[in-house]
């Protein structure tokens, strides 16, 4: 972070956010349904409410971020320095643009569904979140402790993903009846094992 003097004002104790385990439990893992017979079937109502992505402390503010096409990302500068988010899509358009200190929040919507869009600072090149867009709201993100829900999710047949940037990617078939819950556990293995 020496690149830029502020950032190692504002956050001296930075620490990567790739890999995040507290008491065996993995942070960041994105979870989402990415088949199903009523996913195909139905259409979902947008969210009206943007999903925020903050460049806070010279690191985006959540690291894995999920939101449904067609809904806002707004992107913040929080920081006292200059910051450019620049998103990497492949099957929706390629964006850049910077952010001065103060610069008001600007929005972005994505037209088609991708999972997972890496999005990187290209002034601060430690700088990197990743931003699932979905057609539908069944997705979610591991806490600190390694929990994460998925709600609502209607009854049938899904393959369900639990993603991560440096362990890759597991799925799980699993049937949910209605007003059923169902627990899903997945193990990551550092791949030095």
């Amino acid at each position: 972070m020496s690149a830029d003097p502020i950032c190692e004002t504002v956050n001296p104790e930075a620490a990567t956010e790739e890999v995040m385990v507290t008491e065996g439990k993995l942070a960041n893992v994105f979870v989402y349904a990415r088949t199903g017979n009523t996913l195909d079937t139905f259409q979902f109502e947008v969210p009206t409410t943007a999903v925020v992505l903050e460049h806070q402390g010279c690191h985006f503010v959540p690291h894995v971020i999920g939101v449904q096409a067609q809904q806002s990302l707004s992107i913040v500068n929080g920081d006292p320095t200059t910051h450019n988010t620049h998103a990497m899509p492949r099957n929706n358009p390629e964006w850049m643009q910077s952010q001065p200190q103060g610069a008001p929040a600007f929005e972005r919507k994505f037209l088609r569904p991708e999972p997972l869009i890496p999005i990187k600072d290209n002034q601060h090149p430690w700088e990197k979140a990743y931003l699932g867009v979905f057609s539908h709201p069944f997705f979610a993100v591991s806490n600190v402790d390694g929990a994460y829900k998925i709600a609502g999710l209607p009854p049938g047949q899904y393959t369900i993903v639990a993603w991560h940037e440096k362990y890759g990617e597991q799925t799980f078939d699993v049937t949910v009846g209605s007003k059923e819950r169902k627990t899903l556990d997945f193990t990551f293995t550092s791949p030095n094992n």
